[in-house]
């Protein structure tokens, strides 16, 4: 056997071997590479959110940490009546400190479903990050192109055991880079509630992620919230003992 020839075909079998590898992969794998993507084991970000509305337009500066799923920082930079307001993640309960009033709020199950800083993305988005993971099963159920990517279509449905508000997501990751560039979140009525979309892929730190997202809520027209990305690190030092109540009354 020539050696051109011999090249081929080792060539063609190493694609074939990562073509069935790719698919493969399961629908739980997917959906933490994709998580994995975009937060790595901790990370660090600049970002900017606005809140649009029909006849309003708000925008917010912010500096953010996070390490894994459980923990959680926001430090508002701007407009200047809400700079020095942090809000925590721990586990399984949120925190807001209120510089202008001195003091320390522990957020209720009953503001769970509130916007954070009155934006599309809420309380409950917030706390329950990982449940997206744990709380689901999840299931491959089709190949779609979306704006040009080839992605799988994953859907989600909560487990019995598993307090989660969404009686149905689905999820849209591209098949190259395992980034998620559409979800849909559907009540227990299976009515669609709201929806994201990712766009404007960027290198940072070394990993291509969406650095613009958009929130639609379902059936409100003129209404969304777009966050973007301005800078991203990942995998710095940041141990857990970062996220306290101290650290939220000092951070700058």
């Amino acid at each position: 056997m020539n050696k051109k020839l011999f090249l081929l075909l080792f060539l063609a079998g190493f694609c074939s071997y990562n073509f069935c590898a790719q698919e493969n992969i399961s629908a739980l794998e997917i959906i933490q590479k994709a998580d994995e993507k975009v937060r790595g084991k901790t990370n660090t970000s600049v970002m900017i959110m606005e809140i649009i509305r029909p006849t309003w337009k708000r925008s917010v500066s912010m500096k953010s940490w996070g390490r894994g799923m459980d923990f959680s920082m926001t430090y508002i930079t701007a407009p200047a009546k809400d700079k020095g307001q942090v809000s925590m993640k721990r586990k399984t309960e949120m925190w807001n400190w209120m510089p202008s009033i001195g003091r320390m709020i522990k957020i209720p199950a009953s503001m769970m479903s509130q916007g954070w800083m009155g934006s599309d993305y809420t309380n409950d988005d917030i706390l329950k990050e990982s449940s997206i993971v744990v709380d689901y099963k999840h299931k491959i159920i089709s190949d779609e192109n979306i704006d040009g990517h080839d992605t799988y279509k994953i859907e989600l449905i909560p487990k019995e055991e598993a307090a989660v508000i969404w009686g149905k997501v689905y999820k849209w990751i591209t098949k190259d880079e395992f980034i998620q560039i559409k979800s849909e979140y559907y009540d227990e009525d299976n009515d669609m509630v709201k929806s994201d979309f990712s766009y404007d892929f960027k290198t940072m730190d070394g990993r291509i992620i969406p650095t613009r997202i958009e929130i639609i809520p379902a059936n409100e027209k003129g209404k969304k919230t777009v966050i973007k990305i301005v800078e991203s690190k990942f995998d710095i030092e940041l141990p857990e003992s970062f996220f306290s109540q101290q650290q939220m009354k000092r951070i700058r």
